[in-house]
């Protein structure tokens, strides 16, 4: 084991998921602190006479209808270690029917242009055989469960989310999705072992293993070989995997005729549905600088769709100059799963044996004119949707992590209360705001909501726009928002917040058949961002070199998506073009600016 693979291994007495039956369950808050705090947050979208009316709304909540279906919710967490999962996973994803792949998949770049892969022709195929190699490895040490075991501080971290990295597939449904997930450690038994390589609208299988052995990156690179040789030598596929990108129902309907059409397609469904993850050789060259990643993130999320797998839980994205991205299914994972995979990935170096192995098998769908028109209507609706966004992705680079923490401020804190200045400073108003706070140290955890947008931010971001007021002021303002975010990041992440509460209740209700109580109907509801209305929709991606991002939630909102690091700040900000008063460079532009005036600010106030 060389050194750098040292680094990637779980430390000898411990198995990746060996802790997973003793984590905690997840907890339900008191119900008249979720009320509370909910009512905290609505403040900055209301007057005085709608707060008041709310305030009524809510208590009425509180003793009636709300205290019976907190009740409930109680009852069911005592059978359940985590109440929220299934209603999550329909709820936020697999009921939708829109196109996931354009409205849900998470993607971003991968940093490799910074340090050993510059962009540059003629790469594509030997850097993609490195990067399936890396993959793999991962996927091995996991299924011996040597991945080291995550830990907040000294608290161990659910692990659930890694088995959904490989051999995990979205499986449309007329009504609702399934999530197929085949993947087993090496105690639980056989597990499926193959890759998918999509081309040129064809679809292939490469074994990961021959004669029991893990393949070699120069094995991989002849595999990868036959079959670039093949696709740029004879007329393009189909392109069924444009299939994925379409609206829910309508590709589980045609997914159903396709099986319908002749049997052997089941087959080769199924054998993508089980495969590790997908690779897609993408014969685009998009631009990329250390400082200026826009393009590869934005192609990693909307380039062709028919050599993305949209319902798979990753594809890896290898572009023709060597440059690389991300797309991901959200419904089984959350990014900070892939981002520690991928970080792992860049520890390892290769060995440079080459079998004589069989080569790649082709998928070859049996499809007729029917098919055939429906994957060119899903590619004309994909390209007119996905021709709608704006995306930028660039480098602050004046400071980051270091010189923050320096100022004893919470790096994450200091970027979401840039972000709300920026927002207000261009839109003249406060905005609603989702940030991702990881709720895995419960079993199964994933996320709660942090409401970042408090009247606390508020106050300072009115208070830095007004010239008559001091830069003392300011600074104590400025502290006031950074203890508010802090706390309630505290208590998102030990299961005390409000948002998740409030769906369970919601959805209880309607599992009850009863109607929707007044509170989620009231305008303060929606205005504050429930219901999937924040008009920004963010989350860190980590203090490492890998960012991902989302796209907004809404159609007059923004992504907001950045990563930070030592001495910069990543950050990813999408629009959509058809809002015309959103503008994500002008706001990522804004952020930057702010970041500068908040240390401005530590600055003058010592004087």
């Amino acid at each position: 084991v060389s050194i750098m693979e040292k680094q990637v291994l779980a430390s000898p007495e411990e198995r990746t998921f060996q802790y997973q039956d003793s984590l905690p369950s997840l907890p339900v808050p008191p119900l008249e602190e979720s009320l509370s705090k909910y009512l905290d947050s609505v403040k900055p979208f209301l007057n005085q006479e709608e707060y008041k009316r709310t305030e009524d709304i809510v208590k009425k909540f509180g003793n009636g209808i709300g205290k019976e279906l907190h009740q409930k919710l109680l009852e069911r967490a005592k059978t359940r270690r985590n109440w929220l999962e299934d209603w999550w996973l329909n709820v936020a994803y697999l009921d939708l029917r829109v196109s996931t792949q354009i409205y849900c998949n998470m993607g971003g770049a991968a940093p490799f242009i910074e340090h050993y892969w510059p962009p540059k022709e003629g790469t594509q195929i030997e850097r993609a055989s490195m990067n399936i190699w890396h993959n793999l490895k991962l996927w091995e040490l996991l299924r011996i469960e040597k991945l080291p075991i995550e830990r907040a501080g000294n608290t161990v971290l659910d692990m659930n989310q890694f088995r959904m990295l490989f051999c995990t597939c979205r499986i449309p449904g007329v009504t609702r999705d399934s999530i197929g997930s085949y993947f087993k450690t090496e105690t639980e038994g056989e597990c499926p072992s193959h890759v998918i390589v999509l081309c040129r609208g064809r679809v292939f299988s490469l074994d990961a293993i021959h004669e029991g052995n893990m393949v070699t990156p120069p094995e991989i690179f002849r595999q990868l070989t036959y079959i670039q040789k093949k696709c740029h030598s004879e007329p393009d596929g189909p392109g069924v995997a444009a299939l994925t990108s379409s609206e829910r129902t309508t590709w589980a309907k045609l997914r159903e005729y396709l099986i319908g059409l002749d049997p052997k397609n089941l087959t080769l469904l199924e054998k993508i549905q089980r495969s590790l993850f997908v690779v897609s050789l993408d014969d685009a060259s998009p631009h990329a600088t250390p400082e200026d990643y826009s393009e590869v993130t934005k192609l990693g999320l909307t380039g062709d769709p028919t050599i993305r797998w949209g319902d798979k839980s990753y594809n890896v994205i290898g572009f023709s100059n060597g440059t690389y991205s991300v797309l991901s299914d959200h419904s089984a994972l959350d990014g900070m799963a892939l981002i520690s995979l991928f970080t792992h990935a860049e520890k390892m170096i290769g060995s440079e044996k080459v079998r004589d192995i069989p080569w790649p098998e082709e998928l070859v769908f049996t499809v007729d004119q029917k098919v055939l028109s429906g994957i060119g209507h899903a590619k004309e609706l994909y390209y007119s949707k996905v021709s709608d966004l704006q995306l930028v992705n660039y480098a602050f680079t004046s400071f980051g992590k270091a010189l923050i923490k320096k100022k004893e401020l919470h790096p994450d804190t200091f970027v979401q209360l840039a972000l709300q200045l920026a927002y207000y400073k261009n839109h003249g108003r406060p905005g609603c705001c989702y940030e991702t706070a990881t709720t895995r140290r419960f079993y199964h955890g994933r996320t709660e909501t942090i409401r970042s947008c408090t009247m606390e931010a508020v106050e300072w971001c009115k208070s830095m726009l007004d010239p008559s007021d001091s830069n003392y002021q300011r600074l104590q303002l400025m502290h006031k928002a950074f203890g508010k975010h802090n706390k309630m990041r505290r208590e998102c992440e030990n299961g005390k917040g409000f948002d998740r509460h409030l769906l369970g209740l919601q959805i209880l209700a309607q599992e009850q058949g009863l109607p929707v109580p007044e509170l989620y109907t009231d305008k303060a509801f929606t205005a504050s961002g429930g219901g999937g209305n924040f008009v920004l929709s963010t989350s860190l991606t980590g203090y490492y070199r890998f960012n991902g991002c989302a796209l907004p939630m809404v159609h007059h909102g923004y992504g907001f998506f950045y990563n930070i690091r030592d001495d910069r700040i990543l950050a990813v900000c999408s629009a959509w073009k058809s809002y015309p008063e959103t503008d994500a460079d002008v706001l990522c532009r804004t952020v930057f600016q702010c970041f500068q005036d908040m240390l401005q600010l530590t600055l003058a106030a010592q004087l």
